[in-house]
């Protein structure tokens, strides 16, 4: 999910960092180094989403013609160029990040509330600066790009770091997306979606080297500086003690920046003069208020970590446990067989949520445009349970004492305020025979 401001400091403190590209060169110098490879780019589909539904009329979602025409159009401008494109979308919500993605969805709650109310006082569309994807865009898009013949990739496990991991395994010629995380693995380069222009192929390529040379740190730095910033593993609320620390001793402190690009200066000048190993990350944890949890930033610096690579700051006997953990649950599912099918349908973007019920009995919903005001429809969520649960009951398999296992749902819905999931009885359906 990135780290706060990253994308903007590198766009107006390291313009060198920021560079014009032309996919159709970079494709062409590709197929000359590497005869034997076509040229390949990497999809983050879910940051893309935003930049191929653009009908003015969204509120109401639809336009499935005029989306399905945008998403041709633009499989066919890379086609024309010989670049074959991989499209890589969220399949799970690791653990890691739950409190994150439940952040984030009471958010667009209150986005949500902000368009009804437009709606009832203007009697009309809100404008792009209100624009929330409609439901579901995500996962039809899946299917929409599958029936245009595309390669969709679905995870199990965050998106980001299987499509670093991707991208570095296939040498591909980068990753297409709107993602400050790209900038932290050590993977292949990383362009701009928004900066996208797709008649002349030309976008804007992040430079990890040219930002490493404007913090003064090299490229094994960029994990702790990105777990001192703050990201989905280690929380911002614990580093402002730090992060005063490294204002008050940074040489760089400029009063024409707003404070959270003299934070990321002065956390870059504080850790260019810590030494790289594993017992000075112990130091830095020892000093911050992690609580019970003293591996959260040994854990946020492995979380970088792609297959195959080590990191001064992680002891060389300590395997990456991060790749493919969600395999490693105990499946509620005792069919091996079975579970193997929905395994290989889910990352192939042919199902959708049957594998993670049945890997660890737990579904989850976001967001709907749904108006919390009006009490007499109840949410979606609630309206279709009964037939959840019906699905659940053939899904799962009940103990020998008859009863089926409880399912955790994480739905999105008004009144719902995501403390812990809610547990579901699976329901046999009354069907003779």
């Amino acid at each position: 999910m990135g780290i706060k401001g990253l994308q903007g400091f590198v766009a107006r403190v390291c313009p060198d960092a920021c560079r014009t590209v032309d996919l159709r060169e970079m494709a062409e110098k590709h197929r000359i180094d590497h005869p034997d490879f076509p040229p390949v780019i990497v999809v983050d589909a879910m940051s893309c989403v935003r930049y191929w539904y653009t009908p003015e009329s969204w509120v109401c979602g639809g336009q499935w013609r005029e989306y399905l025409a945008i998403l041709e159009d633009f499989i066919k401008a890379f086609m024309a160029a010989g670049i074959e494109l991989v499209f890589y979308f969220d399949g799970v919500v690791e653990e890691k990040k739950r409190d994150e993605w439940i952040k984030r969805r009471l958010q667009n709650n209150k986005d949500i509330a902000k368009i009804f109310q437009f709606v009832k006082i203007h009697r009309k569309q809100p404008g792009r600066g209100m624009f929330v994807v409609p439901s579901a865009l995500p996962t039809f898009t899946r299917f929409a790009l599958k029936s245009l013949g595309q390669k969709t990739v679905c995870t199990l496990q965050e998106a980001d770091f299987e499509v670093a991991a991707y991208g570095l395994q296939h040498n591909c010629i980068g990753i297409l997306g709107q993602d400050s995380d790209y900038l932290i693995y050590n993977t292949c380069p990383y362009f701009s979606i928004e900066k996208l222009r797709l008649d002349r192929l030309v976008t804007v390529m992040y430079s990890r080297e040219d930002l490493c040379r404007a913090l003064g740190l090299s490229l094994t730095y960029l994990p702790l500086f990105a777990c001192l910033l703050g990201n989905d593993v280690v929380p911002e609320s614990l580093l402002e003690g730090f992060w005063h620390k490294c204002l008050v001793t940074s040489p760089h402190k400029n009063n024409s920046y707003n404070r959270r690009t003299n934070i990321l200066l002065a956390v870059a000048n504080y850790i260019s003069k810590v030494p790289c190993s594993y017992s000075s990350l112990k130091h830095l944890e020892e000093m911050l208020p992690l609580g019970s949890d003293k591996t959260l930033l040994y854990r946020g610096v492995e979380s970088y970590l792609l297959p195959g690579q080590q990191s001064p700051w992680i002891p060389p006997n300590v395997t990456n446990c991060q790749m493919f953990s969600l395999q490693q649950q105990s499946a509620m599912c005792q069919d091996k067989e079975i579970f193997q099918l929905a395994k290989e349908q889910h990352i192939q973007s042919e199902n959708y949520t049957i594998f993670t019920i049945l890997s660890n009995g737990e579904i989850e919903c976001s967001n709907s445009l749904e108006d919390e005001c009006d009490t007499e429809i109840p949410g979606q969520a609630l309206i279709y349970r009964p037939a959840r649960q019906h699905i659940y009951s053939v899904l799962l398999e009940p103990g020998k004492d008859g009863a089926y296992p409880l399912v955790k749902e994480w739905f999105v819905y008004f009144g719902n305020p995501l403390q812990q999931p809610e547990l579901i009885q699976p329901v046999q359906p009354s069907i003779p025979g």
